[in-house]
């Protein structure tokens, strides 16, 4: 019988997938800091304490002006942030 059909079919998990996490601007906008990092995020409970990656997402809209810190951030989700007169420093 051919390989293919002896192994066992199984889907793709990967295994990064408990490590990485998304953030929305709702959530960034009910923080009550001007600086974000991976830290505070996990200390206010937004993002599980395994992630070790964060990444912004656009999904809802920021008021305030904030700086994220080595945290990732789409480029709708950046021109947001940068409109709303925020910044962002990737590390």
């Amino acid at each position: 019988m051919p390989m293919h059909r002896r192994l066992p079919k199984r889907g793709f998990i990967s295994l990064n997938r408990a490590f990485k996490a998304e953030v929305r601007l709702d959530d960034l906008n009910a923080l009550p800091v001007d600086t974000v990092d991976i830290l505070v995020l996990k200390q206010a409970g937004v993002v599980p304490q395994l992630s070790k990656t964060v990444r912004v997402i656009l999904a809802g809209k920021i008021e305030k002006s904030i700086k994220l810190v080595g945290i990732a951030a789409t480029k709708g989700a950046k021109a947001a942030i940068e409109a709303a007169g925020g910044s962002v420093a990737e590390a």
